[in-house]
């Protein structure tokens, strides 16, 4: 007899049922781990010494039964413990951390269950699988390999341990973040040095110094504090102080008991270590083997053209700022924490806008149905609120429902920030589409953000940044709801190289840029009113600026990070900063103070799963403008100045040839099957302003 525990537990449900994400406590999660991790580990230990020959149902799909029931609650618990954390929570995560690490390097080390992969891939079994079928045993081969099963003794040893180390240090990194931006506060007394600040900033810093009965006005390090602050501020003095603190955040600089200056040291050195056992010349071409890209060579030769195109353009940017700081603001040297600021009133001067005068248009209401009909127009599928227990009142579960009214699957949307809450912008997958004999057991996907959350009674107004970010996001979510593949080993987020993950969602980007779409997404808070086209044409017109400078930036962030993993050994801490000291010498045009402390927060890398793969966000760049290229080259005029991009044979063939293949091929194929031909930059180029139209 099970425990009561066990037996009420609302993550033990069975696979094909919705979780109450409402009833999952902290105490659930351990024995709920325990439990299916023990299920789970026998059904694979019977399926590797069964003497029968191996064929799809009585290898993959018996261990694939209960892995799919175990994956999800913990996706759920890592989903919860970024979302809503606690410590009661945190401490059960961090207690089923080693557990499902030592867990997921068992299944990697497993040597009968290899041997049984390898025999289906030798046998005419193999032959008569589907396309999908054999790239999953193939994929299966190829991460056994990188999982270490041929690994011996000490080695097969030490592989192991390594692996648990990761996984707890890149939690300790994550948590470490957290806590210094949640942990950081300043109160403001005199109302004067709040000038500049929108008045939805300042009213919310007046209302968190309320709720913590103080007097005055509280800022903090969550980005709809911090941004506003940098960009608008005219205390230069408080711009430095919040610039300082988040810059130093997590490293010794700031409050040294979130330093990460260890962590950092401590995964550089496993990273190198793993590399070493498997036989790898360095981390960064350990991590190639499962990407689009070649080498580590043919990366920096990327970034390195990308930079060498950019320059001029992102010269002209600073030089143009540097002499409009001087000339207008006074500010004849214009300090990293200046420019934000100056960048702003450039923006307002030059197209004579503001974002804050473009906030007021787009209304949470307004932009989430906007979006709902983009992607009802692109894919043929209707979103629709339905009355799920979700894991916090701000966040909505939405039905996603196909011509015919039948459910493909269902999102989570958790739009704003708040103190427990991880920074940032992203989708996670509880459960991929599963078809199970007759059963079909739908996706469900999460779309996190960060947003400013309403107050005063009014609805959350969003920048159009943020709108940008949710397309994104978007885009993510549509990549594994809409997936037609039947087998979660080709589902998008496991099979889809990580350089290529980033199409859909850069390529949902594009839309908020659509003089049609953006009316859709606009109804002033006040008003009524759409977006004047008068102000589109002035956004539109800033579309690309200091657009040189932005991707500087990015490519300083991924050639910092190729660097940094194309070493056959550990760095210390200050080699890590001297190598983004050289990186920014080679590449950068603005250099932050010297102690600035930029990796120690560096989630991506280091808690994020992007180590050595910083680089996709500009890979990914060049796939998806290529991608919407072919909207705009099968555009229609429409009225009022619109064009109608919305082409249904392109649209039909986006969603066939990308989005609902998933991984069940390489993404390459997927690319050129769509448009026909490998990717070019001439999109990306064009898009960032970079040459001319």
């Amino acid at each position: 007899m099970k425990s009561a525990l066990l037996a009420e537990n609302p993550l033990l449900v069975p696979a094909e049922a919705h979780v109450d994400y409402a009833a999952v406590r902290p105490t659930h999660i351990e024995p709920a781990i325990r439990e299916l991790i023990a299920e789970t580990r026998a059904a694979i230990d019977a399926a590797a010494v069964r003497s029968d020959p191996p064929d799809w149902e009585n290898l993959v799909e018996t261990i694939e039964d209960p892995s799919e029931r175990l994956h999800r609650a913990w996706a759920i618990a890592g989903h919860l413990n970024g979302v809503v954390n606690t410590p009661d929570l945190r401490a059960a995560y961090n207690e089923c951390l080693p557990l499902m690490s030592e867990f997921s390097t068992w299944v990697g080390l497993h040597r009968g269950l290899y041997e049984r992969y390898r025999a289906l891939a030798a046998s005419p079994a193999y032959a008569t699988l589907s396309a999908t079928r054999r790239r999953i045993v193939d994929l299966a081969l190829r991460d056994f390999r990188l999982g270490g099963v041929e690994l011996e003794g000490q080695a097969r040893e030490t592989f192991a341990r390594n692996a648990d180390l990761q996984a707890q240090v890149s939690q300790k990194f994550s948590e470490n973040v957290l806590d210094a931006t949640d942990g950081w506060t300043l109160l403001i007394s005199d109302e004067a040095r709040l000038r500049g600040l929108p008045p939805s900033v300042i009213a919310a810093a007046r209302q968190l110094a309320q709720s913590a009965g103080e007097d005055g006005w509280k800022l903090t390090l969550q980005m709809p504090c911090y941004l506003p602050v940098m960009q608008h501020a005219q205390d230069r003095d408080l711009r430095l102080a919040v610039y300082r603190a988040y810059g130093t955040r997590a490293s010794e600089q700031g409050d040294s008991a979130f330093d990460n200056s260890e962590s950092i040291e401590s995964l550089l050195a496993l990273r190198a270590e793993e590399a070493s056992l498997l036989d790898h010349a360095d981390y960064a071409a350990l991590r190639l083997e499962t990407r689009m890209a070649d080498s580590a060579d043919q990366v920096l030769r990327f970034l390195r053209e990308l930079a060498a195109k950019a320059r001029p353009s992102a010269q002209r940017d600073l030089d143009e700022l540097r002499a409009f700081a001087a000339d207008q603001l006074g500010l004849d040297t214009l300090e990293p924490w200046d420019i934000a600021y100056a960048s702003e009133r450039l923006r307002e001067q030059r197209y004579a806008y503001s974002d804050e005068e473009l906030r007021p248009y787009f209304t949470e209401s307004r932009v989430l149905d906007g979006l709902f009909e983009v992607i009802h127009t692109l894919f043929g599928v209707r979103l629709e609120a339905c009355d799920a227990p979700t894991w916090h009142p701000d966040a909505k579960i939405y039905r996603v429902l196909d011509v015919e009214g039948q459910e493909l699957g269902r999102l989570g949307i958790d739009l704003y920030a708040r103190p427990g809450k991880q920074g940032g912008a992203w989708v996670d997958s509880e459960r991929n589409r599963r078809r199970h004999g007759q059963e079909l057991h739908r996706p469900l996907a999460w779309l996190t953000c960060n947003f400013a959350a309403p107050h005063d009674g009014r609805e959350a107004l969003l920048t159009h940044d943020e709108v940008i970010t949710l397309f994104h996001e978007s885009g993510h979510a549509m990549h594994t709801l809409l997936s037609r593949v039947d087998d979660p080993g080709a589902a998008a987020f496991v099979a889809v190289e990580w350089d290529a993950i980033e199409l859909p969602s850069q390529f949902m980007e594009n839309f908020c840029w659509e003089w049609g779409v953006l009316k859709s997404l606009t109804r002033h808070i006040d008003t009524g009113e759409t977006l004047p086209r008068a102000l589109y044409d002035k956004l539109t017109a800033a579309r690309n600026f200091q657009s040189g400078l932005q991707t500087l930036r990015q490519v300083e962030f991924a050639l910092f990070d190729m660097l940094i993993h194309t070493q056959n050994h550990g760095l210390s801490i200050s080699a890590v900063l001297d190598t983004l000291d050289q990186v920014r010498h080679e590449v950068a045009l603005l250099t932050p103070p010297a102690w600035h402390r930029f990796p120690h927060a560096f989630s991506h890398l280091f808690a994020g799963g992007y180590g050595a793969g910083y680089y996709s966000y500009k890979w990914a760049e060049v796939l998806s403008a290529d991608a919407f290229a072919a909207f705009e080259e099968s555009a229609r005029p429409g009225a009022d100045g619109t064009r109608d991009v919305f082409d249904p044979a392109t649209c039909h063939r986006y969603l066939d040839e990308i989005i609902a293949v998933g991984g069940a091929r390489p993404a390459a194929e997927s690319f050129r099957a769509f448009r026909g031909r490998a990717p070019t930059l001439d999109a990306l180029l064009r898009h960032s302003g970079l040459v001319e139209e």
